[in-house]
């Protein structure tokens, strides 16, 4: 008998609501639809675990096909099924959750069910012009029903046959949304959003060639064969595990198992991580993961191998703003939890008190893992170091309480190649670098190569120089002085030595105040004043008789501005020329009165502190070198 209605809903407007607004993406419904004949299948192993069926269970397996002539998507199971009245119930009545009922009547049994919400089916008409239903009651007796709706309010409902139980979901895909009748493209989307689901799920068949003997019945009289011939081998293709391992315990799984997870979650990515964590709690919320620290390199990217938030093995989203802090985006791996709270769509997180809590749970477990490697095995932490470095301070920079956690294994490397925490560099340097007003001077370079002149300096001083060429070094270095007492930070050119760790004394001057002044207007009148500040400092003869040097301050601004991807102008560009009163080409430039002479040494000396600092290119270069062979003439 055939039975006509209307679903009880509030508006004759819910299908286009549905359609346009309730989710983000139409491929969500392949989402839906499986996760719902997951959740029939696992109430059926629950009912046989409680002894509440007594049938066999048999193959579980859930079967996606796609028909492109029959213009057709189906999702078939053999879970708990409907009756009439259960279609009426679950379906008829929009937003009735049959797993949110089936919790809380078993909800003493690990149940395991996904769906929360009862809007998930008609996530189907969203790509759907007519959706059947097909099911039968895995109840004694039970007969089965046939549901139809072509996207109004009205829809249709009969008894008819069907063999097992289960339920069959046949989509009648619309013209507009053909992209779907593409079995590579269900492919695809099951990979995406299922490969992890508790129940095998098959769509179509791999093909594969095997070699196998050719029998003697195969050959005929005086003819020859090869031994063996070529046969095509067709198997079920299942997309999913069934197992994965942030669902096992840490004890039974050993390193060669996360490195094999690590390569199914990302298959694309050749370089193994540094190590893991793996999350398992579950209480005050259920939370299991296995977060991975790949090797973070001096340049940071937008990275396509996110973290993935799934609940109860069904993917979510890789979109975890709010979820996990902003510096846990460089981490790979699995965040799986029931308890992070989502829209009807599970397309978009909510941020409440939950997600709070667990996003600084796992902040916790990182810090723990990192100090646990530092105390057990320094040497293996810091053969890692120049790996971690950046995740490490990108956490310190943008949220405190990592900052507190990890300040006791910041380390900072020396140019020899050794580490140190900040309190024993600290203990290291405070003796000799010192300045006049009582504040440790940690010098440092960038680039040991291009800054070997000025390092050259410090080291004659007897001063350790740091190497900081990290990408986010320098907005590290501004969170150091705030946080380290009487610590200050300069960069081995942003002055003379001499100025950079400033002592009660001060070196004498060969020139009177006269001869001085002399001196800087002479190289004021052939540097470029747009880009250069001319002064003369009283330096020792045995140093370098003009050098450039660029504000400590100046320039931490322009790297700022580079690293936010801000455009640098202006006063970011300006260099300090600074001339050794001092050295013996001082005086020598002094006492020369022949105008074209003085020039040509002056733009000598210039040009040659400005090739130090890579300041000197093209045109003026090429003057340069002619200049210098004419010296050697």
């Amino acid at each position: 008998m055939q039975t006509k209605g209307q679903i009880n809903v509030q508006t004759e407007n819910i299908f286009p609501v549905i359609k346009k607004f309730l989710y983000s993406e139409h491929d969500i419904f392949i989402r839906e639809l499986i996760s719902n004949a997951v959740d029939a299948t696992q109430k059926l192993k629950t009912l046989s675990t409680m002894g509440k069926f007594d049938g066999e269970l048999g193959d579980l397996t859930i079967q996606v096909k796609v028909d492109k002539e029959a213009k057709t998507i189906t999702v078939a199971d053999r879970g708990i099924g409907m009756s009439a009245e259960e279609v009426d119930k679950y379906i008829n009545q929009i937003a009735f959750s049959g797993a949110t009922e089936f919790l809380e009547k078993y909800k003493s049994e690990d149940a395991n069910i996904i769906g929360h919400f009862g809007l998930g089916f008609y996530s189907s008409f969203m790509v759907s012009d007519e959706v059947e239903i097909i099911s039968k009651s895995y109840q004694p007796d039970a007969k089965a029903v046939r549901w139809t709706c072509n996207g109004s309010p009205d829809y249709t409902m009969e008894e008819v046959e069907k063999a097992d139980r289960g339920t069959d979901i046949i989509l009648h895909i619309a013209d507009d949304e053909a992209d779907f009748l593409s079995e590579p493209k269900i492919i695809e989307l099951l990979h995406k959003y299922c490969r992890f689901l508790p129940i095998p799920i098959q769509c179509g068949e791999e093909i594969h060639h095997e070699k196998k003997k050719v029998e003697d019945s195969e050959k005929k009289e005086g003819e020859e064969k090869p031994e063996e011939k070529d046969i095509e081998v067709r198997t079920p293709r299942i997309i999913n595990n069934t197992n994965p391992l942030w669902k096992q315990s840490p004890k039974d799984l050993k390193q060669e198992d996360y490195l094999k997870f690590y390569r199914e979650l990302y298959p694309m990515n050749f370089e193994e991580p540094l190590f893991q964590i793996h999350l398992n709690v579950d209480y005050p919320f259920n939370l299991t993961g296995i977060l991975y620290f790949p090797k973070v390199r001096n340049q940071m990217e937008i990275r396509k191998d996110r973290v993935q938030l799934y609940c109860n093995q069904v993917f979510i989203t890789d979109q975890l703003e709010g979820i996990i802090p902003e510096f846990m985006m460089l981490l790979q791996g699995v965040i799986d939890s029931p308890d992070i709270p989502l829209n009807v769509s599970r397309s978009y997180l909510q941020s409440d008190a939950n997600v709070k809590k667990i996003s600084a749970h796992i902040t916790k477990k990182v810090a723990d893992k990192l100090e646990e490697i530092f105390k057990n095995d320094r040497a293996e932490f810091e053969k890692k170091w120049d790996d971690l470095k950046v995740f490490i301070e990108y956490g310190c920079a943008t949220d405190e309480k990592f900052y507190d956690r990890a300040k006791s294994f910041i380390l900072f490397k020396n140019l020899e190649g050794k580490y140190f925490t900040p309190e024993e560099y600290r203990q290291k340097i405070e003796t000799l670098q010192k300045d006049k007003n009582d504040i440790v001077v940690h010098l440092y370079a960038t680039n040991a190569e291009a800054q070997h002149v000025y390092i050259e300096a410090a080291k004659q001083k007897g001063y350790d120089v740091l190497l900081m060429d990290g990408f986010l070094d320098t907005h590290f270095i501004n969170i150091l002085e705030q946080k380290l007492e009487k610590t200050r930070f300069a960069r081995v050119d942003a002055d003379v030595i001499d100025k950079l760790i400033e002592k009660d004394e001060a070196m004498p001057s060969k020139l009177s105040d006269e001869e001085s002044k002399n001196l800087k207007e002479a190289f004021e009148k052939y540097a470029d004043k747009e880009q250069f500040m001319v002064e003369v400092a009283n330096l020792s003869e045995t140093e370098l008789p003009i050098m450039i040097t660029q504000n400590e301050f100046m320039r931490r601004w322009s790297d700022m501005q580079k690293l936010s991807g801000q455009q640098t102008f202006g006063p970011t560009d300006h260099y300090n020329l600074v001339v050794n009163g001092n050295h013996p080409l001082a005086s020598k430039i002094l006492e020369e009165k022949d105008d074209a002479k003085k020039e040509k040494l002056i733009t000598q000396l210039i040009d040659l502190a400005k090739l130090s600092q890579n300041l000197l290119t093209g045109e003026k270069l090429s003057d340069f070198i002619k200049r210098s062979v004419d010296y050697i003439k």
